[in-house]
């Protein structure tokens, strides 16, 4: 049986569940892809640390030294942050060896470079566990969608998000104790503004996008909104409406342009992914000729990513033994076939949107507003107008579809009405693919 070394940079949560799968679990590994895999050495910070059923000798403090340690085929980077993960990758690259990544910051950031390096030494690349933990979605636009177009995706690929939108919509509870609990059971870090602010999502949505429609994606093309400003009253609305919110990343193709979002969406409760609940990642994809498809699954947790890991780690094993390295170029088209598309700003983006203003329970601030929205293109679908209490009171209007600056632009208007009394909600709403 073919031994292949493996050098891990960290041991969290993860990189232990790595070395767990690989030890616990060889025989049923070798038999999928005929090779045993070997853990060289283990990079970590602190060396002197216990780590249960991990032989002490394996660790060490220098990332360089595990790298280049003799017998190492692979070099799975579990560290995360983005300035010596990323030396570390091009290292092993440059030095012949395949590797294996959890770094979405890092590919979202330098994808483009270290892909290119990773063809030009002729070596492979994975990173399955980048994006959804165990759910096989760079698999899949990688490879099981070839013969088809991918006409759009879109999913929930934070958990913590997910986790603190679904207690809000069932408990009617606030944000601030949804993320407490989220804190206190460990789905969500001390500091919470990569997740509750779209920012990691961002990141998983740039591979994604970068894949399914075969051209550069950078942070900067993608629109990112987060949670942090939703209110128990928009949940309750949404549920009248018979709607539930999600943070959604979405890509599509848009008028020949790519429109790249993350960002809180009205979901109709009859969506598949209106359903996904928790701290539980899904991701829908339109392709041309399979329709729809939906993939879900635990997307984070130390085995759950392990999984993934362990997964490509197999892949690399299967072309190590049949001589064909490269087989699957790491951003699933030909370099040579991949194009620079147009995106398309947030602002030229149209759809249907659902505005809550607070304003004063006095006549004829509604007409005053619905001229404002009238002046500019938009008309109105649904009202709901609470009270009659002399407070001042949620307003809440869901629009027909309308341009992106159009509402932004009345809302600037309706903000500064002598009527209103605090800053408008607008939450974007998902009605298709």
């Amino acid at each position: 049986m073919k031994k292949i070394g493996v050098a891990l940079l960290g041991c969290g949560v993860v990189g232990q569940a790595v070395y767990r799968a690989l030890a616990g679990q060889s025989a049923s590994i070798a038999a999928r892809c005929g090779a045993v895999f070997e853990v060289k050495k283990i990079a970590v910070r602190n060396p002197k640390k216990k780590r249960d059923g991990i032989p002490a000798h394996l660790f060490t403090k220098s990332i360089a030294e595990a790298v280049a340690a003799p017998g190492v085929d692979i070099v799975v980077e579990l560290m995360g942050g983005e300035e010596a993960a990323h030396k570390a990758l091009l290292a092993a690259i440059r030095g012949k060896k395949h590797v294996v990544t959890a770094n979405k910051l890092l590919l979202a950031k330098r994808g483009e470079e270290i892909f290119a390096e990773a063809v030009k030494a002729g070596v492979d690349i994975g990173f399955e566990a980048s994006v959804a933990g165990a759910v096989p979605v760079i698999r899949t636009l990688k490879e099981a969608v070839a013969s088809g177009k991918v006409n759009s995706l879109f999913g929930i690929i934070n958990g913590t998000s997910n986790y603190i939108l679904t207690n809000m919509m069932e408990k009617g509870v606030r944000f601030a104790d949804a993320l407490e609990e989220a804190q206190a059971l460990g789905y969500a870090e001390a500091d919470p503004t990569f997740d509750v602010e779209g920012i990691d999502a961002a990141h998983k949505l740039t591979i994604l996008a970068s894949l399914a429609f075969g051209t550069p994606v950078s942070l900067r093309n993608v629109y990112v909104e987060g949670i942090s400003r939703l209110a128990p009253d928009d949940f309750r609305f949404a549920r009248q409406f018979g709607r539930v919110i999600k943070l959604l990343a979405t890509a599509r193709m848009d008028g020949g342009k790519l429109d790249v979002r993350v960002h809180p969406a009205m979901v109709n409760v009859n969506r598949p992914i209106a359903r996904v609940d928790g701290v539980t990642n899904a991701v829908e994809l339109d392709v041309s000729d399979a329709g729809r498809l939906m993939l879900i699954g635990p997307g984070a947790g130390g085995d759950a990513t392990a999984s993934a890991v362990v997964a490509d780690l197999a892949d690399i094993a299967r072309d190590m033994l049949s001589n064909s390295v490269g087989r699957i170029g790491p951003q699933g088209f030909l370099p040579q076939k991949r194009k620079k598309l147009a995106f398309k700003p947030i602002g030229d983006v149209s759809g249907g949107y659902y505005l809550r203003f607070t304003v004063d329970d006095k006549p004829g601030v509604l007409a005053r507003m619905a001229g404002i929205l009238g002046a500019n293109g938009i008309s109105i679908d649904s009202v709901i107008q609470k009270g009659r209490s002399g407070d001042p009171v949620p307003l809440v209007i869901l629009t027909h579809e309308a341009k992106e600056k159009n509402i932004q632009t009345a809302i600037r208007k309706i903000n500064q009405l002598p009527s209103t009394r605090a800053k408008t909600m607008l939450i974007r709403l998902e009605n298709g693919g």
